[in-house]
C-alpha cells in the first residue's frame, strides 16, 4: 500500500497523519475512561479532542470548497458525512440489538427511545429530555449511551455549512469571519457556565449541542486563519523548532490533564473545558503543519492505522465494554477481561471499516458491470448506508419494544419507623432495583460472613441519615440499635443533606450521634461536606460511611470524604468500600443495592463504629 506523505494532496485536501495521531491518542483516552481506569479519570476529555479536531477539518474543507468553485454543494456534502457515518452506527445498532434479543431482551424496552433517537442523530437531546445523567445513572448502563456526542457533530455538519457560508457572503475578510466564530464560541461557553450549578450533575450541560458547541466553533475558526492549503513546509529551522516545542507542550499538558481530571471539577464546566479546547486547537495547527516534526511522530504507522479508525473504535468499543461486564464485580479491574475487550474491538472495529464503512463510503460495494445501470449509481449508496438501516432498526423496535416496560417496583422496607422511601423515578435505559429490604428473603450465612455481634443495646440518641442503601439497612440497625432514627431517601444526594439535618432538628430528632451515608448517588464537592460537618459541630460523633458503586464517581466520593473527616475532631470514617471487597453475593445486579446478607453485615458495621458503647 503506497504510504501518503503530509503534502500529499488526496480528493483536493491534504492529508495531515499527525492529525490521525491526535485521533488514536483521543480515542484510546475515551477507552481507558470507559474502562474506568484510574490513571485516565480525564479521559472525557477525548471527546472535546474529538469535536475540535472535526470543526477544524470540516470548516477547511468547506472554504476549500467555496474559494475553489465559489459554491458549495451541500446535498453532496450531506450525502458523503452520511456515507460516512451512518453504516458504521447502523452496524452496530442491529448488532446489539440482536445480543439483547438473544441475551437479555428485557433491557429492550428501555432502550428503544434510545436506539431511535441515535439513528436520527438527536439522542443528546432525547437524553436531556428525559433527564438521563451520564455520570449519575443505575442499574446496567446503556450500550449505546455513547451515541450523544456523534448526534452533536452530526447537528453540526447539518448547521454549520450553512452558517459559515453566509458569514463568508456578508464578511469577505479573514479576519472578521475568525472574531465573528470566537464570539460564537464564547458564547457557547458562557451558556455552559450560567446554566451549571456547581456541586451538581452537570449531565445538561455536558450533552447540550448549545453548551458543547464552542469546541467546534474553536476547531472552526483556526481553520479559517490556518488553512491546510496554505501551509508549506518551507520555513526556517527556528520556526520548525518553535512549532515543535509548543506543540510537545500541548500534547504533555494534554496528557496531564487527562491524568489528572475528572467529570467532577466544577471548573471544567466554568471555562475549563474551554481552555481545554484552545490548548488543542494550538496542538493541531502544530500537528496540520507540514514541517513539524511532531506531526510526523504522531503519523506514525501505528497511531496513523488507529487514527484512520477512531471512528469505528469508538462507535464498537463501548458495547464491547457494557456487554461483556459483569453485573456485579468488587474486586477491582479485571486485567484479563479488559484485555479481552481491547481485542474484540479492534477486531470489531477493523472489520467495520473493511467491510462496511470504506466500500460504502467509497459508492457502495462493486458489482459486475452487466448488472449496473449508471441511472442508479447515486441512488444505491444512499439506500444501503440511510434508508435501509433506517428500515432495519425501525423494523427492530417496532417488533420488539412494542412490549410493555416492566414496572419499576421498589419495595419497601416493612414496618420501618422514621423512614422517608418515596418512590425511585426510573430513568429510561435504567433498572429499577429495589432497596433490599425483603425481610423473607432466606439466603445462606457462611461462619466468616455472619454479623459481627455489636452488644448495643439502644439506639436513642442516634440518627441515620442516606440513601437507598441506608433503607436497606434499616430494618437491622434497628434491631441492633433500638431507637434509632432511620431518615433514607431513594435517590438522596449529598447537596440535599443539609435540609435534612435542619428538618431533624427542627422536629427534635436530631440525635447526639449522626451517620450519614451519602454518595451512592453521585459526587458532591468538598466544600458541601465541610459545611455539612460544621453544622453539626455540636454532636458527640459523626460517622460518615464511604461508598462503593460501580460508577466513575465512587473514587472522588471516597477521596472526598476521607479528605474533609481528617479535618474534624467528632468524626469518623466506616470504609463500606474496603469492606465490602470481595463480597458480590452481598449486592443486586446493580453493584450498589444490599440482599439481606449484605444489608445485615453493612448495619453490623454501622452499629459497631458507634464510640461510647461496650463492644
Amino acid at each position: 500500500m503506497l504510504r501518503r506523505s503530509p503534502v500529499q494532496m488526496i480528493s483536493g485536501k491534504r492529508y495531515m497523519p499527525g492529525l490521525d495521531g491526535l485521533r488514536a491518542i483521543s480515542v484510546l483516552a475515551v477507552i481507558a475512561y470507559h474502562l474506568n481506569l484510574k490513571w485516565a479519570q480525564g479521559g472525557l476529555l477525548g471527546v472535546g479532542i474529538f469535536f475540535v479536531i472535526s470543526g477544524y477539518l470540516i470548516t477547511d474543507q468547506i472554504i476549500h470548497e467555496w474559494k475553489t468553485y465559489q459554491r458549495l454543494n451541500l446535498v453532496n456534502f450531506w450525502i458523503r458525512r452520511a456515507r460516512r457515518l451512518l453504516p458504521a452506527m447502523g452496524c452496530m445498532l442491529l448488532f446489539v440489538a440482536g445480543w439483547l434479543i438473544l441475551v437479555d431482551p428485557s433491557r429492550l424496552p428501555a432502550l428503544k427511545g434510545a436506539f431511535l433517537s441515535s439513528l436520527f442523530y438527536v439522542n443528546n437531546w432525547w437524553l436531556i429530555f428525559h433527564k438521563v445523567s451520564y455520570f449519575e445513572s443505575f442499574g446496567p448502563a446503556s450500550p449505546i449511551g455513547h451515541l450523544w456526542s456523534l448526534s452533536i457533530e452530526e447537528q453540526f455538519y447539518v448547521i454549520w455549512p450553512l452558517i459559515l457560508v453566509f458569514g463568508i457572503k456578508i464578511t469577505h475578510r479573514r479576519g472578521k469571519l475568525f472574531f465573528l466564530i470566537l464570539v460564537c464560541a464564547a458564547a457557547s461557553a458562557l451558556a455552559m457556565a450560567m446554566i451549571y450549578v456547581p456541586g451538581t450533575d452537570p449531565s445538561r450541560v455536558y450533552y447540550g449541542t448549545d453548551t458543547r458547541a464552542f469546541a467546534l466553533l474553536t476547531g472552526a475558526a483556526l481553520a479559517v486563519v490556518w488553512p491546510s492549503q496554505k501551509l508549506s513546509d518551507s520555513i526556517s529551522c527556528g520556526a520548525r523548532s518553535v512549532l515543535d516545542i509548543i506543540g510537545g507542550f500541548g500534547m504533555i499538558v494534554l496528557m496531564v490533564l487527562i491524568y489528572r481530571t475528572n467529570e467532577f471539577d466544577d471548573s471544567l464546566y466554568t471555562g475549563g473545558l474551554l481552555l481545554i479546547s484552545f490548548l488543542t486547537a494550538v496542538l493541531i495547527a502544530v500537528l496540520a503543519h507540514p514541517a513539524s516534526l511532531l506531526g510526523r511522530l504522531m503519523g506514525l504507522r501505528p497511531l496513523r492505522w488507529l487514527g484512520v479508525r477512531s471512528y469505528s473504535l469508538y462507535i464498537w468499543h463501548y458495547p464491547v465494554i457494557i456487554l461483556t461486564n459483569p453485573d456485579v464485580s468488587t474486586d477491582g479491574p479485571d486485567v484479563l477481561l479488559i484485555i479481552f475487550q481491547l481485542a474484540l474491538s479492534l477486531i470489531l472495529t477493523a472489520l467495520s471499516y473493511r467491510f462496511v464503512e470504506e466500500p460504502l463510503r467509497r459508492g457502495g460495494y462493486r458489482m459486475k458491470r452487466s448488472h449496473r445501470n449508471s441511472s442508479h449509481r447515486g441512488i444505491r449508496p444512499v439506500v444501503l448506508t440511510t434508508v435501509l438501516p433506517a428500515i432495519l432498526i425501525t423494523i427492530v423496535c417496532s417488533i420488539y419494544f412494542a412490549k410493555p416496560e416492566p414496572a419499576a417496583h421498589v419495595a419497601n422496607a416493612a414496618g420501618l419507623q422514621h423512614v422517608q422511601n418515596d418512590q425511585r423515578e426510573t430513568k429510561p435505559g435504567d433498572e429499577a432495583i429495589p432497596p433490599a429490604s425483603h425481610l423473607d428473603e432466606e439466603l445462606p450465612h457462611s461462619e466468616h460472613n455472619k454479623p459481627l455481634s455489636t452488644g448495643i443495646q439502644s439506639g436513642k440518641g442516634i440518627t441515620a441519615i442516606g440513601d437507598s442503601v441506608i433503607l436497606d439497612a434499616a430494618p437491622f440497625l434497628e434491631k441492633m440499635l433500638p431507637g434509632i432514627v432511620v431518615d433514607g431517601k431513594v435517590g438522596r444526594q449529598m447537596l440535599q443533606a443539609q435540609d435534612v439535618i435542619d428538618r431533624l432538628k427542627a422536629q427534635g430528632r436530631l440525635g447526639d450521634r449522626v451517620m450519614i451515608e451519602l454518595g451512592t448517588n453521585g459526587a458532591f464537592n468538598t466544600k458541601q461536606l465541610r459545611n455539612l460537618l460544621q453544622s453539626l459541630h455540636d454532636v458527640n460523633q459523626i460517622i460518615l460511611v464511604n461508598t462503593r458503586v460501580p460508577r466513575k464517581w465512587q473514587e472522588t466520593v471516597n477521596k472526598d470524604i476521607t479528605e474533609v473527616s481528617n479535618d474534624f475532631g467528632n468524626t469518623t470514617v466506616v470504609d463500606w468500600y474496603s469492606a465490602s471487597e470481595g463480597k458480590d453475593g452481598y449486592f443486586y445486579r446493580d453493584g450498589v443495592h444490599l440482599k439481606r446478607e449484605g444489608a445485615e453485615y453493612y448495619a453490623s458495621i454501622l452499629a459497631k463504629a458507634v464510640k461510647g458503647k461496650k463492644q
